[in-house]
């Protein structure tokens, strides 16, 4: 009964207590087993590769490669470091030496590493080359600073100085890493021959030809009769009435003519009767009786009472102030007309130019009012005289006008061709570099070599130069990234200055 009486029921507390710590248990007892692989895995790595040939890769930390036994990989590159990259090959670079901010140093990349996009072949004959082959001149600095060593020295970040060889040194070439020049687009061209041309454009304006404007007046009182039916812009033919008048004065001339005549047929000096004839008959002319006028009172042995006055030559009226019954006297002008067949354009040469316009160049005129329609003309005047305020030298461009369409005081765009006639020895506008004083080309001689050459240019056309001197039919010259060359060529000057001042010391 004691025992009955000592019976409590079953309380599992204690067990669901104890669950807990026995998993913590077996996570700690998985964990150190773990940890024990992994450290005897490395530790035979490191046994193995301390025990072989083997090396770990350059970007391995010098640290872990040390604790492991073994050296990274050293690199084979040669020749001065040229710049430092980002060890993780991002997009970094640096001239001098830097940590990333990991306390990671960048990467120096060597002169040969910096052939990496020239062809290899290319790359490796130039890396390995045997510099014993040719004789050293002198050592320049690696960063292109005017400092030169006659001996092998290194600069203050400890990089080596670069050995210029005898073929190198030639003060006419420039010698260039293949690699700068793939990355940089220069590209060469050969001279060719071929007509150089550049259209001189000016505004212009349509003027009449002076040689072919007349009017109609009279030189002596006169009355005017009648008008016939002509106005202003009415186009008329040489030898078309106009206009009938009565002088007084003409009047008179023409009896004294007929009783000359009357007077001197029966005279026997054949002589005088030819002088007096001839006097009268000058008379009328000076006046300005027209032939026709003469020859009728020749025919008709009478003074016609008006006389009728033709147009002198075809042309359009331009200005008609005859009026019927009005009263002309001596130099009023009584029509104003002009020849339209053939008109001018005065264009407005700057004065920059105007060297390059020639007497006869060809002209292409262009009308603002007829669009779609060009005419053609040639320089025929080039005017002796510069407009002060404008810099502007008139020149004189005629072209025909059978239709006419080109009216007086039209504006027009004018483009006059300049130029060589003939082919001649042309280079692109890029390949000339102007100094100022003087005009140099690159010549590619080939592997990376150039040689600056002055040059005589002639006319500069829209795309190509004309080379007169220095330069010779399919003369291969640097037409792209020259600038490039032109710097690359300056520090060599700027070097060799500096050498040959050492030397003399």
């Amino acid at each position: 009964m004691d025992k009955l009486t000592d019976y409590r029921p079953f309380d599992d507390s204690h067990a669901k207590r104890r669950a807990p710590a026995k998993r913590t248990t077996v996570k700690r007892i998985v964990l150190i087993a773990l940890l024990t692989s992994a450290l005897a895995v490395t530790l035979g790595i490191g046994y193995r590769l301390g025990h072989t040939s083997q090396a770990l890769p350059d970007w391995v930390p010098l640290r872990f490669a040390v604790a492991l036994g073994v050296q990274p990989v050293k690199s084979t590159a040669t020749g001065p470091v040229i710049y430092y990259r980002d060890p993780d090959g991002k997009p970094f670079y640096s001239a001098d030496p830097k940590t990333t901010p990991e306390g990671r140093a960048y990467v120096a990349v060597h002169a040969s590493e910096d052939l990496s996009f020239d062809d290899p072949a290319k790359a490796a004959a130039l890396t390995h080359a045997d510099p014993g082959t040719k004789r050293i001149l002198f050592y320049r600095n690696p960063m292109g600073l005017p400092d030169t060593s006659p001996v092998p020295k290194k600069d203050s970040m400890g990089m080596d100085y670069i050995a210029v060889y005898e073929g190198n040194g030639d003060a006419s070439t420039i010698q260039i890493s293949p690699g700068k020049l793939q990355r940089t687009g220069v590209r060469s061209e050969p001279a060719t021959l071929r007509t150089v041309t550049r259209p001189i454009r000016a505004p212009g304006t349509v003027k009449l030809d002076e040689r072919r404007v007349a009017v109609i007046s009279l030189r002596a009182q006169s009355f005017i009769e009648s008008v016939e039916n002509v106005t202003t812009g009415d186009h008329v033919t040489k030898g078309q009435p106009l206009l009938k008048l009565y002088s007084p004065d003409v009047a008179s001339a023409g009896a004294q003519y007929l009783s000359i005549i009357g007077d001197s047929a029966g005279t026997a000096n054949l002589a005088g009767r030819k002088q007096l004839i001839e006097g009268a008959r000058r008379r009328l002319e000076n006046l300005a009786v027209p032939a026709e006028v003469i020859a009728e009172i020749d025919r008709t042995k009478t003074v016609p009472l008006t006389i009728t006055w033709t147009a002198p030559r075809d042309g359009v009226i331009l200005e008609r102030t005859a009026v019927e019954g009005m009263r002309a006297m001596p130099g009023d002008v009584l029509f104003r007309l002009a020849d339209t067949s053939v008109i001018w354009v005065l264009a407005d040469v700057a004065e920059q130019d105007i060297d390059a316009v020639k007497i006869g160049a060809a002209a292409t005129i262009k009308v603002r009012s007829l669009p779609g329609r060009v005419f053609k003309g040639s320089v025929a005047l080039i005017y002796p005289e510069v407009n002060t305020q404008t810099r502007t030298t008139k020149v004189r461009i005629e072209l025909p006008n059978p239709d006419g369409v080109l009216l007086p005081d039209m504006f027009a765009d004018v483009e006059i061709a300049s130029g060589a006639e003939k082919p001649v020895v042309a280079v692109p506008n890029g390949a000339v570099i102007d100094t100022g004083a003087r005009q140099i080309v690159f010549i590619d001689k080939g592997e990376g070599r150039f040689e600056p050459r002055e040059v005589k240019v002639g006319t500069h056309g829209e795309d190509y130069t004309e080379i007169r001197e220095g330069v010779g039919e399919g003369d291969l010259v640097v037409v792209a990234a020259n600038f490039l060359i032109d710097a690359e060529s300056n520090l060599k000057s700027a070097l060799q200055a500096f050498t040959d001042g050492e030397k003399s010391k």
